[in-house]
């Protein structure tokens, strides 16, 4: 029987109890079906809780998996307490519908320079079973944890791996995150996750629900953040066709809000740049986006 919505917040934040993972990384449910230095392959099933409001994944959550799957394949050739912050990421997506089962495989291209702060470049290629649904590629820096931080490997679970029990011991911060789960719930409108992460408007609230084991907003939901915010500013005839995104500083404070402008605007085709900002007015994330008219 298919999980429910909030059964499956409440086996991520199960899950994220165990060090290495955070909490919007357990509720994808990825499962790590290979992971080898320069080789990497992961999955996920497109449940309702990851669903945008047309039964296909979510922006955020694709962009996520994209991001452990090009991150994996360099994470293997780490040491355990390393991190991995993303310079730049991008994705050019196809006509395929993002439903189904997607399987991520991921390859290695090599490193910049050598030690603490070398940049890692990697190509990722996503596809339903069937079809391609895009194709990536993304660049990360190798950092140590900030200062009394201590960071530990991802667990590499598995679909099959045995369920975890929902917790009833919450934390405030767990506590808070199902507060906005029961939130997101109650609200009549399609689509858990954009709710759920806040990407149904311009401006995205940060916290545990949206963040890694540093505290900072997930590289990949701030990529989703930015890309909702460009098909708000052009939607339908137009087609999301691809997205990247450059990285300039840590997605901290109260809040991110994404402001797009129109770079171009053809008979066929479109592309916007959106910059997405802390509450300080700092540019977090620049992001260009192209859209074709169907």
């Amino acid at each position: 029987m298919p999980r429910s919505i909030r059964e499956q917040v409440l086996r991520a934040i199960a899950a994220n109890r165990e060090p290495g993972f955070h909490f919007a990384g357990n509720l994808l449910d990825l499962s790590f079906d290979k992971v080898e230095p320069g080789d990497t392959r992961l999955s996920l099933d497109v449940a309702p809780h990851l669903a945008d409001a047309g039964g296909q994944l979510n922006l955020g959550a694709l962009a996520m998996l994209v991001d452990f799957s090009l991150a994996g394949c360099l994470r293997a050739t780490l040491e355990p307490h390393q991190r991995l912050a993303t310079v730049s990421m991008s994705i050019e997506l196809t006509a395929a519908p993002r439903t189904g089962r997607l399987a991520a495989a991921s390859r290695m291209a090599g490193f910049i320079r050598e030690g603490k702060g070398r940049v890692g470049k990697a190509s990722v290629e996503v596809g339903n079973g069937t079809d391609v649904v895009c194709v990536a590629t993304g660049a990360f820096m190798a950092l140590d944890p900030p200062s009394g931080v201590t960071l530990y490997p991802v667990p590499h679970r598995r679909r099959n791996s045995p369920p975890i029990a929902p917790v009833s011991d919450f934390t405030a911060e767990e506590r808070e995150i199902l507060r906005r789960a029961d939130e997101a719930l109650a609200d009549p409108q399609p689509s858990f996750i954009e709710r759920f992460w806040g990407l149904r408007a311009d401006t995205m609230e940060n916290g545990p629900h949206v963040g890694n084991r540093v505290g900072h907003a997930q590289g990949g939901i701030l990529l989703g953040l930015a890309a909702c915010a460009a098909i708000r500013k052009r939607p339908a005839p137009w087609h999301l066709s691809g997205l990247a995104g450059w990285y300039l500083r840590p997605g901290e404070g109260s809040t991110l809000a994404a402001e797009c402008s129109v770079v171009h605007e053809g008979r066929l085709t479109a592309a916007l740049r959106t910059l997405v900002s802390d509450a300080k007015g700092r540019t977090v994330i620049e992001v260009m986006t192209t859209h074709a008219r169907r």
